[in-house]
């Protein structure tokens, strides 16, 4: 399981050390949140902004923190990140991508429209679909579970710190 959260890129993040008072909780966390990164066929970069959109919403510190890095490395446009709270009216977002952005608003506000069925099955299939809905509907639960178990987000490193700025010293 360690070598999972390495791979990952969190080792050692407050998240996992909070979950592991549930070893088994925490071993069926880690396999479904690397099922969502891993095994999905949608791209990655679409399913980062979807989760940097559920951290804005939820105005989660932690979960924007760990993804922000993790939506640089899967490509994601850095005009789209400072675009993002205007998804719905900027030129720097897809139709596809506006589809997959208001699920996860619907699914952040607890329901979800026909409407927003229908755009969606207009750019993706059922398996992608699926996806999509399964990484918003995890994403918007993380933060309820970081913030009713008060996990702190983490100091940055000096290794991630280079990461971030693009600086990396290794």
């Amino acid at each position: 399981m360690a070598d999972r959260v390495g791979q990952a890129g969190a080792p050692g993040v407050n998240l996992y050390r909070a979950l592991a008072h549930a070893p088994g909780l925490l071993r069926a966390w880690i396999d479904f949140a690397w099922a969502l990164r891993e095994e999905c066929e949608t791209p990655r970069p679409l399913r980062e902004l979807m989760i940097l959109r559920t951290a804005q919403r939820a105005l989660s510190q932690y979960e924007w923190t760990q993804h922000r890095l993790m939506a640089a490395e899967a490509g994601v446009d850095e005009h789209q990140v400072a675009e993002l709270p205007m998804w719905r009216t900027s030129p720097a977002f897809t139709d596809a991508e506006r589809a997959a952005l208001a699920l996860t608003d619907a699914l952040v506000d607890g329901y979800v429209p026909d409407q927003v069925n229908a755009a969606l099955g207009e750019h993706f299939d059922e398996k992608a679909r699926v996806e999509l809905t399964l990484t918003a509907a995890f994403y918007c639960a993380v933060p309820r579970l970081l913030d009713a178990l008060r996990v702190p987000v983490e100091e940055t490193s000096p290794e991630r710190a280079a990461r971030e700025d693009g600086n990396d010293r290794e």
